[in-house]
């Protein structure tokens, strides 16, 4: 069977990860951008990262360009941006596809896992969350507007 600990993403410094760093924690991992108008969610992801790290929580975030072109920027830029406006801690990996022939092989798991609205399997906007249990099995996926305060009491289930 295959876990989210089966995958490995470039982070934003450019080394490959594999996302068995993360075993035996609960991850959200979101497609974020920043020029996006729910990008103020990175606050509120920066503030679940530094409430529940401790307690073995981790959130990942895959800048993605494929919605309104709202992540123009390259790694570096990504980086600054998040690190200048948000105090973004958490880990940040390289820009990916979500959505079409170049989507990344992670987001084409999650997608299979935890449907969206009406059965879709394509993700429809910027961060749009998954929430993966300390197994590595997907457990709820969350519409972009789905504030991360809203999320927290899922986590503290985990």
């Amino acid at each position: 069977m295959t876990t989210v600990y089966d995958f490995s993403a470039r982070d934003i410094d450019g080394n490959e990860r594999s996302l068995g760093d993360w075993r035996g924690k609960t991850l959200l991992i979101v497609n974020v951008a920043s020029k996006c108008g729910f990008t103020p969610q990175y606050k509120g992801l920066e503030e679940l990262w530094r409430k529940h790290r401790d307690q073995g929580v981790a959130v990942l975030g895959f800048p993605c360009d494929q919605f309104g072109h709202q992540e123009p920027g390259d790694e570096a830029e990504i980086k600054q941006f998040c690190s200048t406006t948000y105090d973004v801690t958490f880990p940040m990996f390289a820009k990916i596809d979500v959505n079409g022939e170049g989507t990344h092989p992670l987001y084409q798991w999650l997608k299979k896992e935890a449907k969206g609205l009406l059965g879709s399997e394509s993700i429809k906007w910027n961060f749009t969350k998954f929430l993966v249990d300390a197994q590595g099995e997907v457990v709820k996926r969350y519409a972009p507007n789905d504030a991360p305060e809203k999320i927290e009491k899922d986590l503290a289930k985990r």
